[in-house]
């Protein structure tokens, strides 16, 4: 069986085709298009019409893509960026009636749930009980979980994208006022979850998406170039001068860094403040980025239990966007 699925995220749209193969999905081909909706999405506004455009011809671009490996139709969802739009319900039909893809907002606490799966499964059992970290553009995602599922989940607007235009969005690099003005919200909103996570007493903690994985390069571990098998681990200690390091930079220096890229270098300073901010407050000194998160989370779900599950999880979208339509030919064609 050959699946594909489909992530919008704040930064960019992400396509995996992968062979589910004995239980365990197996990348063939993957593709992204870099669309950088968190720049052009302020929080709690609507997304404009040039972004939805994009939008729509990134969605029609992986749909041809995913026919062209042999894959059926994307399981498609986006993350925050387009779940806390005013207009949700009308760039999801739009999405839809034009590129034929059924495309699915996720709660924030589902994404932790299969982000934890992920997570699960690349760490395997002897990780023990286990606590997850990922930070995406708009939200936070935190969980804890003893068996395959979480028995504890969480998302907050801390997102790294949210948070540099909360803070950040007019001076850059920011002063140091504005650097603690952060951290203490984020100290004040993960105070409650922290304390849940500090008595689970996890044995293993892991720390998921692009955001973690590019910090943990600046703080030293191996470049993507070795494979997803060496292990790679993000200390506290270390990720607290990596926040210093970046609050004395501006955006276009911190690109120059190990691991920041440069459409991500702007938001890179609030990731880490959210991250050792985190760490910190759990306890947890040291977490291993995992290269499994939430697209393989979905591709596992799909594998275990089949269509059922998604079509559960999507409903209230499905009942608000109404069915996929066709793709029009001047999407096609781009």
């Amino acid at each position: 069986m050959r699946i594909s699925v489909l992530d919008v995220g704040s930064n960019t749209v992400r396509l995996v085709v992968a062979d589910a193969e004995d239980g365990v999905p197996l990348p063939v081909h993957t593709a992204k298009w870099r669309l950088r909706l968190s720049e052009q999405v302020r929080p709690g506004a609507p997304i404009p019409g040039e972004a939805v455009e994009r939008l729509v011809a990134a969605v029609a671009a992986a749909a041809r893509t995913a026919d062209r490996w042999g894959a059926a139709g994307p399981l498609a969802f986006a993350t925050a960026v387009v779940r806390a739009a005013p207009n949700r319900p009308e760039v999801l039909r739009a999405v839809r009636a034009r590129t034929g893809v059924a495309l699915c907002t996720l709660p924030g606490e589902v994404e932790a749930e299969l982000t934890f799966l992920g997570a699960r499964r690349w760490m395997g059992w002897r990780s023990g009980p286990l606590a997850l970290l990922d930070i995406g553009g708009g939200s936070f995602e935190v969980a804890f979980g003893r068996g395959r599922l979480p028995d504890f989940v969480a998302s907050l607007p801390l997102g790294a994208g949210r948070l540099t235009h909360d803070f950040f969005a007019d001076q850059d690099p920011p002063p140091p006022e504005l650097v603690r003005a952060m951290r203490r919200r984020v100290r004040h909103q993960l105070r409650d979850v922290a304390a849940r996570i500090r008595w689970e007493g996890p044995r293993t903690a892991v720390a998921t998406s692009r955001t973690f994985q590019q910090l943990g390069r600046l703080c030293g571990a191996l470049p993507g170039r070795h494979g997803p098998f060496v292990e790679r681990t993000l200390h506290c200690r270390d990720l607290g001068a990596a926040v210093d390091r970046l609050a004395a930079l501006p955006a276009a220096e911190r690109a120059r860094l190990p691991g920041i890229s440069a459409p991500r270098a702007a938001q890179s300073l609030a990731g880490a403040v959210v991250g050792h901010t985190a760490m910190k407050l759990t306890g947890l000194r040291t977490v291993t980025v995992c290269p499994w998160a939430i697209r393989e989370g979905v591709m596992l779900r799909h594998i275990e239990e089949g269509a059922a599950w998604w079509a559960e999880v999507t409903r209230v979208d499905d009942e608000e966007a109404g069915p996929p339509g066709r793709v029009p030919l001047r999407v096609a064609r781009h």
